[in-house]
C-alpha cells in the first residue's frame, strides 16, 4: 500500500521513482550504458584500493587517501545506481519510506565524505610541495587517520541532518518522485508540512561541508601555486605541478557539478537538467576517478606492472 490513514490525513508509505525517461528504447540503451559504467566503477575503484594495499611502494599518505576515495566512490555510486538500473526494467519502481530515507542518507554520507577526502588530499599536496622537509612529520600515519576520521564523522553528521529533515516531513499527497533516486529537493516538493526549519538544517549542513572543503582546497592550491612559481627551473615547476594534476582534475569535475546543482538559482531550476548533472557526479565521476589517477600517475602504473609481472612469472 502506498498510503496509510493517519488521523484526518493520508500518509505516504512508499514512493514511486519516475527515473530518467519513459521511452522504452531509450531505457534499454541507458540501462546498458549505466550498467557498464557501474561495473567499470566498482572494478576500477576496487582494483585501485587493492593495488595500493598490496604494493609497498604506494604506502604513502597520498595513496592512503586515494584508497579511501576509491572506497567512498564505490559507496557513493552504489547508493543510487542499483535503483536506477531497476527503474529501467520495471513499469513502476517503488521504494519504501524507510528505503527512501536510507538512500538519501547514504548519498549524503558518501558525498560529504568524498568532499573531505578530496580536501585532505589537497592538504597533503600542499605539505608535500610547500614543506617537503617536514612532510613525514606533518603527514604522519596518525595525522592521516585523524583527517579520515574527520571526513567520516562529517559525512555522518551531514547524513544525520538529512535524516532529521526527512522524518520531520509529512507526505500526504502525490508519491511520485520525479528523479532516479530520493533526492532532497523533489522530496521537499512532495511534503505537505511546514518544512522551513528542516530545509534550513539540511541546506546549512551541506553548505558548510562544501564551503569548508572548497576553502581548504583553494587555500592549499594558492600556496602550491605561489611555491611552484618560485621554482626557477621550468623542469622543476613542471615536476612539482605534475604531482597535483590528477587531484586537480578530480576536484574540478566533482566541485564543478555539485556547485552547479546547489548554487543554481531557483528561477532557473530544471528537474531534467538536475537529473543529467546528478547522473554525471553520482555515476560518471566515480568511474572517472580511478582512470584519472591511474593514467596520469607513473607510480600507480609502475606498481600495476610489477604486480602483473609477479602474477605472470610466479
Amino acid at each position: 500500500m502506498a498510503f496509510l490513514e493517519e488521523g484526518n490525513h493520508t500518509a505516504v508509505t512508499e514512493f514511486i521513482l519516475l527515473g530518467l525517461t519513459d521511452d522504452p528504447v531509450l531505457r534499454v540503451v541507458l540501462f546498458t550504458i549505466i550498467l557498464c559504467i557501474y561495473l567499470v566503477t566498482v572494478s576500477g575503484n576496487l582494483s585501485t584500493t587493492l593495488l595500493i594495499r598490496v604494493s609497498s611502494q604506494l604506502h604513502h599518505p597520498m595513496y592512503f587517501f586515494l584508497s579511501h576515495l576509491a572506497s567512498v566512490d564505490i559507496g557513493y555510486s552504489s547508493s543510487v545506481t542499483s535503483n536506477m538500473l531497476v527503474n529501467f526494467l520495471v513499469e513502476e519502481n517503488t521504494i519504501t519510506h524507510l528505503g527512501c530515507a536510507i538512500q538519501l542518507d547514504s548519498a549524503a554520507f558518501f558525498g560529504t565524505a568524498e568532499c573531505y577526502v578530496l580536501a585532505a588530499m589537497a592538504y597533503d599536496r600542499f605539505v608535500a610541495i610547500c614543506s617537503p622537509l617536514h612532510y613525514s612529520t606533518k603527514m604522519s600515519t596518525q595525522v592521516c587517520v585523524q583527517l579520515l576520521i574527520v571526513a567520516y564523522i562529517s559525512g555522518f553528521l551531514n547524513a544525520s541532518s538529512f535524516t532529521i529533515s526527512f522524518f520531520s516531513f509529512f507526505f500526504c499527497g502525490p508519491n511520485r518522485i520525479n528523479h532516479f533516486f530520493c533526492d532532497f529537493t523533489p522530496l521537499v516538493e512532495l511534503s505537505c508540512s511546514d518544512d522551513s526549519v528542516s530545509i534550513v538544517l539540511a541546506t546549512t549542513s551541506v553548505s558548510i561541508a562544501i564551503m569548508i572543503t572548497m576553502l581548504v582546497i583553494a587555500i592549499s592550491y594558492i600556496y602550491i601555486l605561489i611555491t611552484i612559481m618560485k621554482i626557477r627551473s621550468t623542469e622543476g615547476r613542471q615536476k612539482a605541478f605534475s604531482t597535483c594534476t590528477s587531484h586537480l582534475t578530480a576536484v574540478t569535475l566533482f566541485y564543478g557539478t555539485i556547485t552547479f546543482i546547489y548554487m543554481m538559482p531557483k528561477s532557473s531550476y530544471s528537474t531534467n537538467q538536475n537529473k543529467v548533472v546528478s547522473v554525471f557526479y553520482m555515476v560518471v565521476i566515480p568511474m572517472l576517478n580511478p582512470l584519472i589517477y591511474s593514467l596520469r600517475n607513473n607510480e600507480i602504473k609502475g606498481a600495476l606492472e610489477r604486480q602483473l609481472g609477479r602474477k605472470i612469472f610466479s
